[in-house]
């Protein structure tokens, strides 16, 4: 367990095993110990490295706002500062789906693969209104859950709840220690709230990201998809369809995990810890970060 500044706030980081380089990221409002049965599989054979998004787990308070340029140099940042140079196999759970995604096309060289676990989907996201209203009702929810000790009362309890929600396997995992430590926290609350604020906004950027910078050709993506036997025939199908489709986009390979939830990393960490040890170790071709953007045509041109 270690603690790095970046840009001023404190992240925890957690770094385990030798070899390859491979990182973890969670999904919205998630922490470092959702990986623990992935890291366990990975480490013998990986270096395996995870930390918390500001506010997230035991990292600090920001007041910043997500961006999805900033997530992807976190990741990069993340790395400088543990001085690990090698090029990592990038895992996105959920919204860090979009993460990973714009880390390997930011940062290229220092991209060996991906794999997007259960990775958020938005096919074609529209910037929505009133940005600075939405947000500061977002920071005022926040306040106000923090000052009414809403965190402390309710925050373990909803992380639970959460995690049977997005589990066939089972409850949760961690020790109810590790749980109230990472959610009976204002700092988390702030941190949740925000990332569901500027989700559609990620998606927007994302979309950009994919207009005007290419994969690295070659580039190893496996997109993993929860196949979960609760949801109905037809939302089942929709789901799978929609993350096949997301493979196809990238040029990837689409793989079905099942029985599995949304937490996928917890019911078939199996899975997950296959598809990053399938991926070379080393990206396929040597790339840029200044590679020239694709060319496109703009609204209003």
């Amino acid at each position: 367990m270690t603690f790095i500044g970046i840009d001023g706030v404190v992240h925890h980081v957690v770094v385990d095993g030798t070899g390859p380089l491979c990182v973890l990221s969670s999904g919205l409002g998630m922490c470092w110990f959702d990986w623990d049965p992935v890291a366990a599989l990975l480490s013998p054979h990986r270096t395996v490295v995870r930390f918390d998004r500001p506010g997230l787990g035991l990292s600090g308070h920001t007041r910043a706002w997500p961006t999805l340029a900033g997530e992807a140099r976190r990741i990069a940042a993340v790395l400088d500062v543990l001085r690990l140079d090698g090029p990592a196999t990038v895992v996105g759970h959920s919204l860090a789906g979009f993460h990973a995604e714009a880390f390997a096309r930011l940062f290229p060289s220092r991209t060996a693969g991906l794999v997007l676990v259960d990775s958020s989907v938005e096919e074609d996201p529209r910037p929505r209104g009133a940005r600075a209203v939405r947000l500061a009702a977002t920071r005022a929810c926040g306040t106000v859950a923090s000052v009414t000790g809403l965190p402390r009362a309710l925050g373990p309890l909803l992380r639970r709840a959460a995690v049977r929600a997005g589990r066939v396997g089972g409850g949760e995992p961690a020790s109810y220690d590790l749980v109230r430590r990472a959610y009976s926290t204002s700092r988390w609350v702030h941190a949740a709230l925000s990332e569901n604020a500027t989700y559609t906004d990620e998606a927007v950027e994302l979309a950009a990201l994919r207009g005007d910078f290419r994969l690295p050709a070659g580039l190893p993506v496996t997109v993993l998809a929860a196949d979960d036997p609760r949801r109905s025939a037809h939302g089942r199908e929709q789901w799978l369809a929609r993350q096949r489709a997301l493979a196809a986009t990238l040029g990837g390979t689409f793989r079905a995990s099942a029985p599995a939830g949304h937490l996928l990393m917890l019911d078939r960490p199996e899975d997950v810890a296959d598809a990053v040890l399938a991926t070379p170790a080393h990206p396929p071709v040597a790339s840029q970060e200044t590679q020239p953007p694709v060319a496109r045509e703009r609204p209003g041109q």
